[in-house]
């Protein structure tokens, strides 16, 4: 699904129309998106600016639309992954995603070797990048009259603190998700609130 004016979706049969177009989403995303230029600028206010040299498209091995990896250097850095960004809102929704984790880590100093603390970003960043809201929900199947939009955020923190080396075993991220929710939902920095 495009939005008006943005561009069209990926022909994913084609790898290099297939990188160009993720990164036309990505450049189209960091100049016109609310929500991503929202938190690239406060990721500057809390002394870790960004730009575009920040991000990167590539093919990734994981099943994933991207990923912050904390080890770039100096405040970590952001990939989409060309192979799995279905459209444009996709693309947008993964960079605001990760921008939570990056800015996180700038505010927090994140230990992602903890559990806990890994918990608490990807509660965060489910909540307020829009992975949950209602449509997206509805889209992957998954559809309940109440309390929805907290089982998608513990869902989708639970798959991705699993993926985590530091926190497998059986019920590891369950239980880190679960004793970190009700605190780290409640903080919804650097928004208001829950956008």
């Amino acid at each position: 699904m495009s939005t008006p004016d943005s561009p069209p979706p990926v022909d994913h049969n084609n790898q290099g129309a297939q990188h160009k177009k993720v990164k036309e989403w990505q450049e189209y995303a960091l100049k016109r998106s609310p929500m991503v230029k929202f938190m690239m600028e406060h990721m500057g206010k809390c002394g870790c600016p960004v730009d575009d040299s920040y991000f990167t498209v590539r093919r990734c091995d994981e099943s994933v639309g991207g990923g912050f990896d904390a080890a770039e250097e100096p405040h970590g850095g952001i990939v989409l992954c060309e192979n799995h960004v279905r459209d444009y809102k996709h693309a947008e929704m993964t960079l605001t995603h990760e921008l939570i984790h990056a800015y996180d880590n700038c505010r927090a100093f994140v230990d992602w070797t903890n559990c806990a603390h890994h918990a608490c970003s990807e509660i965060r960043a489910a909540s307020l990048s829009g992975d949950c809201k209602w449509l997206q929900e509805l889209q992957r199947g998954n559809f309940a009259l109440q309390g929805q939009g907290g089982n998608c955020i513990k869902r989708r923190a639970i798959l991705s603190v699993e993926m985590n080396p530091s926190c497998q075993g059986p019920g590891v991220a369950e239980k880190a998700v679960n004793e970190a929710y009700k605190r780290c939902f409640r903080d919804t920095a650097p928004f208001d609130r829950v956008p």
